[in-house]
């Protein structure tokens, strides 16, 4: 946890997380059968577990597996369901059989969580399953880069943390509190949003993306993000990583497995690890999404 967490843990209102927690427990407790889209993230692993608790079987959790999702990741999602003892049921997208998600125009998420919702849609309707959630929270309502909250309302899903007014850090801190593994997981988002604002995405250039960071993971990165530019890959780590990344050792092998990706030049972005809100900040004009 970075020292910014700490602080904002040790500020956190622990009782009245709790308080918010018991309110999501009867938002869903509300439902007669529910289907969580569930990535292994700590927003939807969080509300995953509570939905299990509380509907057992009755709830079940869909995860969206498609190019844009690192392997690590799905294999990492799909062992936490095995290990809590959720049904979790793994749809394919083909978000990538539409040109409007590749040509990458700034509207990529709303058509990746179009797709992801109207799957959701046919397999609930096979399946008799009658309410449909993800897990948008309480600090989404304030992210303008949240174009799938557009797609959710299209689709009718609905999203229990927003209403229970869960915010980050409460659900880090209850995540904590049942040990889920993901309380401290690092902020992630597809592979597609490596790619800068009007950059096409392909299948060969995520491929490349995914092997640049599978390599900062395995070095034991925790924030980083890995952002394709051509022949250039431009790697931005919590700044609190850098003399760790500069270290020679581990700086060799950084350049050496990520241009066998493909890659021709390695970047260090010395201004760190941006968020989606910070990288839209003038003066820097980045068009990275998240």
């Amino acid at each position: 946890m970075t020292q910014e967490n700490v602080e904002t843990a040790v500020a956190l209102d622990e009782a009245l997380a709790e308080t918010k927690e018991a309110r999501l427990r009867k938002v869903l407790a509300a439902y007669p059968s529910l289907a969580v889209a569930y990535s292994g993230g700590v927003d939807s692993a969080y509300l995953s577990d509570v939905a299990h608790e509380v509907l057992g079987g009755k709830c079940e959790m869909i995860l969206a597996d498609s190019p844009s999702l690192p392997r690590s990741e799905l294999a990492e999602a799909t062992q936490l369901g095995k290990e809590r003892g959720w049904k979790v049921i793994v749809i394919h997208t083909d978000e990538f059989q539409n040109e409007d998600y590749l040509k990458n125009d700034g509207r990529r998420c709303y058509f990746c969580r179009s797709e992801l919702f109207r799957k959701m849609k046919d397999y609930a309707a096979l399946n008799k399953v009658e309410v449909l959630a993800y897990g948008a929270m309480a600090d989404d309502a304030f992210d303008p880069t949240r174009l799938g909250v557009l797609a959710a309302a299209e689709h009718e899903i609905v999203a229990p943390l927003q209403a229970a007014e869960l915010g980050k850090e409460e659900i880090r801190y209850l995540s904590r509190r049942r040990d889920l593994p993901t309380a401290d997981k690092a902020a992630f988002a597809c592979l597609s949003s490596r790619f800068p604002k009007g950059t096409r995405v392909t299948l060969e250039d995520i491929e490349k993306v995914e092997a640049a960071e599978e390599t900062l993971k395995g070095l034991g990165f925790h924030q980083y993000r890995a952002r394709h530019h051509g022949d250039i890959c431009r790697i931005e780590i919590d700044l609190s990583d850098l003399d760790k990344f500069l270290d020679a050792e581990i700086r060799e092998r950084v350049v050496r497995d990520i241009t066998a990706a493909g890659y021709k030049h390695v970047t260090l972005d010395l201004a760190g690890y941006q968020t989606p809100s910070m990288a839209m900040v003038e003066p820097v004009k980045r068009q990275d999404s998240l």
